[in-house]
This record gives C-alpha cells, structure tokens and sequence, in this order.
C-alpha cells in the first residue's frame, strides 16, 4: 500500500480544491500555483501512478471529459495547452497521473 497523494486526499474529501468539473471517474480543479490565468488539475479518481499505469479504456471517457471542460471554461474554441509529466525525471511531482489544461493566454 502506498502513502496517499494529495490528489488521493482530495478525492476522498479530505482535503479542499476549487472543483470545476465532476463526474463518477474524474475530477477537475483549479491549481493552487497557477502557470496561466487558466490553470486547472484535471485527475482520475482511481490512482494510477502516472500515464504510463493508465488503463487505456479509461482515458478513452477522461478525452470526453477533457473535452466537455474545455467547452465549459470557454476554451475549446480558444485553445488551450494540455500536458502531463510521466516520471520523476520529467518533473513529475505529485505520483498520481494528472493532467494540466492552461489557457487564457
């Protein structure tokens, strides 16, 4: 058994975020040390240590939801960056997969 992230403590309430989006498998909040005036945490529920452990029919449903959070935030016509780090050696932090959407440049 693994310590707990602190996206983990989020999900189980725990701890607080500034949600923007739900649903039964994912989680989407403001970052709490913005890199752009848009910046938001988008998480899977379930732990997965990052991209390379995701299960593949998961991220098919985390594109639809990616996709319904850039349409709510204004983004999808916009643009918007979208990115991951997979592993300490790509500055990955915190070792639960995440993604960041950055927009409003």
């Amino acid at each position: 058994m693994h310590e707990k992230t602190i996206f983990e403590k989020i999900v189980d309430g725990e701890l607080p975020c500034n949600k923007v989006l739900e649903n039964e498998n994912f989680l989407a909040f403001h970052d709490i040390n913005p890199k752009a005036p848009i910046h938001i945490l988008i998480i899977p529920k379930k732990h997965f240590k990052d991209f390379q452990e995701f299960d593949p029919d998961l991220m098919a449903k985390m594109t639809s939801f990616i996709q319904e959070l850039a349409i709510l935030l204004e983004l999808d016509k916009k643009g918007y960056k979208l990115l991951t780090n997979c592993g300490k050696n790509s500055g990955q932090e915190v070792f639960h997969l995440h993604f960041h959407m950055l927009g409003g440049f």
